[in-house]
């Protein structure tokens, strides 16, 4: 399958935006409040929320990634 550059850009685009966003979002879960209990233990809070930036960090680098190779020279 072949990608237009505009949406290997696009996908580029997306896989760097979802970096710099769940990048932030791990950096203030961590300092959270909600994130850990009293004696230090993280919370379900954290455990969801910190899945999910996994997640997210790693369907964001598979689509940048696909980016990456869809907008490369291709040779003939």
């Amino acid at each position: 399958m072949r990608l237009s550059r505009r949406t290997s850009l696009f996908l580029l685009a997306f896989g760097v935006w979802s970096w710099i966003i769940w990048i932030t979002f791990a950096k203030n879960l961590w300092e959270s409040d909600r994130a850990w209990a009293a004696d230090g233990s993280p919370t379900a809070y954290f455990i969801v929320h910190a899945v999910l930036t996994v997640v997210s960090f790693v369907l964001g680098t598979i689509i940048g990634v696909l980016g990456w190779r869809g907008g490369r020279p291709r040779a003939s």
